[in-house]
């Protein structure tokens, strides 16, 4: 049986190997190990998914499974810790397009948010908009990720402004807590906006806590599906889409949205195929 180990004392283990050497082991079967080890490590510097983790005999190495056990637990954190809203709201009035409102959908608790997403697609019924029409109004919505939201939420948005507020009249903005997705299309009938860009945070996974997505809708109103909307998600820079990119092409599906009288499965992305065109242009 070749299970005999040449070394108990982990400080043995050669580096990026992670397991222990056998008895016989021969040096081409640790300099294999060394390639492999390298045709990970390079694959690992182009996603944040867990992969080539390597092993401590049949199990993950203890650096990995605790890296996991800290990632699961921040992704718990970002759905459960409350959204700060006087902290957004003060940050959001940087972006000059007025006094930020505050509402909330039926769904009282977070528990409660968790357990009934039909709720979280309800405004309250003391919920109190004013109508300010405009040709986009902006949620900035908790979602299934406060922290998403209270990390980016206010530069997303102003970058967001930067791309839109010369072209297109803006209503004052409204911080959504509890909320799932369809409780702008509420916001936005009130308001009387003609575009509703929904900023959520969303569902954290074990690679990233703190995401948001953009959800834009052309005409919106109560009764709204997914296929009326068109959405631009894993905004999170450094690491995902940054705040100028992502203000990119929102403004061309905006701009599409108007052209095209609608949103949604009609409308199509062609912010890269039109850079492509661009650096195209500039090269003849």
């Amino acid at each position: 049986m070749r299970s005999v180990l040449t070394s108990s004392d982990p400080a043995d283990i050669p580096e990026g190997r992670g397991h222990l050497p056998l008895a016989g082991e021969s040096a081409a079967t640790r300099e294999g190990d060394s390639a492999v080890q390298e045709f990970w490590a390079e694959l690992r510097k182009t996603t944040q998914a867990r992969i080539g983790l390597g092993r401590a005999g049949n199990a993950l190495p203890t650096r990995e499974v605790l890296q996991l056990a800290a990632a699961h637990a921040a992704a718990r954190d970002a759905v459960h810790i409350p959204l700060d809203t006087h902290a957004l709201a003060a940050a959001v009035r940087a972006a000059g397009i007025g006094e930020p409102g505050v509402v909330t959908s039926r769904a009282t608790t977070r528990e409660e948010y968790l357990r009934r997403p039909d709720l979280g697609r309800m405004p309250a019924e003391d919920m109190d908009v004013p109508n300010t029409p405009a040709d986009i109004g902006f949620v900035l919505a908790d979602g299934l990720s406060p922290t998403a939201l209270s990390h980016h939420g206010a530069a997303l948005l102003t970058a967001l402004v930067g791309r839109l507020g010369d072209r297109y009249t803006v209503a004052p903005p409204v911080i959504a807590t509890q909320a799932r997705v369809a409780l702008g299309d509420h916001i936005a009938a009130a308001q009387g906006v003609r575009t509703l860009v929904l900023i959520i945070g969303e569902r954290p996974g074990l690679s990233v806590a703190d995401s948001l997505g953009i959800y834009l809708t052309h005409l919106p109103r109560p009764g709204r599906t997914d296929a009326d909307r068109n959405c631009i998600s894993n905004i999170h820079p450094p690491d995902g889409l940054g705040y100028a990119e992502a203000a990119r092409v929102a403004a061309g599906l905006i701009d599409g949205a108007v052209a095209l009288g609608r949103s949604g499965v009609d409308l199509k992305d062609t912010s890269r195929l039109d850079a492509l065109n661009e650096a195209g242009t500039a090269e003849l």
